[in-house]
């Protein structure tokens, strides 16, 4: 697949004004049923919102002859150079296989990717000293939480490669949307055309909610019969006005 240009900041706001449900149904109607992080939450609900393209970290599971706490000083070590070369602006996604036991990582590496511009983090693992990091107001996602440190479960191993997280599969340079409910995941390539959709599609269901409001049934409103959507059509042009 041809490199894409970076995000641009006009899918960036269409992406941060629509919920996970609209991003859900364009890319279903797209032949896309795998893309939401089920099981994955925020720390904190009020600092949860972000569009950003993954950098990938991947896990394979701990080993006791190696993984003793002597490896985080071993050059190159790929948890910590992800902490250091995740690009301002991107979201750090860690595939732990859905395993919360060993943390993906503290306080200490999430205020760093913090202060570093990273736009936000995301794991199917968990994160430790997480009443912590729910107070930095940095969009953090986890399956769990644990004060384990990652090294009881986890050997990281490496970087922006494709990865499973909670069961779905992210490339580097994928676009994530994380919100209340949790993390949609949008081919790259899809992005732009996903964007516009799902604006789209959410003034069609403000335009619904109206109707249903004023005591409609979803009968011929939800989906539009060809009378409603007419109806629409010109609703959306007197807002326009």
């Amino acid at each position: 697949m041809a490199e894409l240009p970076p995000l641009g900041d006009q899918v960036k706001a269409q992406l941060g004004s629509v919920c996970a449900a609209t991003i859900a149904t364009e890319l279903f109607n797209r032949g896309l049923r795998n893309c939401f992080l089920y099981g994955v939450k925020p720390l904190n609900a009020a600092h949860c919102r972000f569009v950003a393209e993954a950098f990938t970290l991947r896990y394979i599971p701990s080993r006791e002859d190696i993984d003793d706490y002597t490896i985080y000083h071993k050059p190159g070590h790929p948890q910590r150079v992800a902490i250091e070369s995740c690009p301002p602006g991107h979201v750090l996604v860690m595939d732990c296989r859905n395993d919360p036991v060993g943390a993906s990582g503290g306080d200490i590496l999430l205020t760093r990717l913090m202060k570093r511009g990273v736009a936000a983090v995301v794991t199917d693992g968990s994160f430790r000293d997480s009443p912590t990091i729910a107070e930095l107001g940095f969009p953090a996602f986890a399956a769990g939480q644990s004060p384990n440190i990652s090294l009881v479960r986890h050997h990281a191993v490496d970087m922006q490669v494709p990865i499973a997280c909670a069961g779905v599969a992210v490339y580097p340079g994928d676009v994530l949307v994380g919100e209340a409910e949790g993390v949609m995941v949008i081919p790259r390539h899809l992005a732009a055309e996903v964007a516009a959709g799902a604006v789209e599609r959410d003034l069609s269901e403000a335009f619904v909610m109206e109707k249903i409001h004023a005591g409609a049934s979803i009968t011929g409103v939800y989906p539009f019969s060809e009378e409603t959507k007419r109806e629409y059509e010109a609703w959306k042009a007197k807002r326009r006005k």
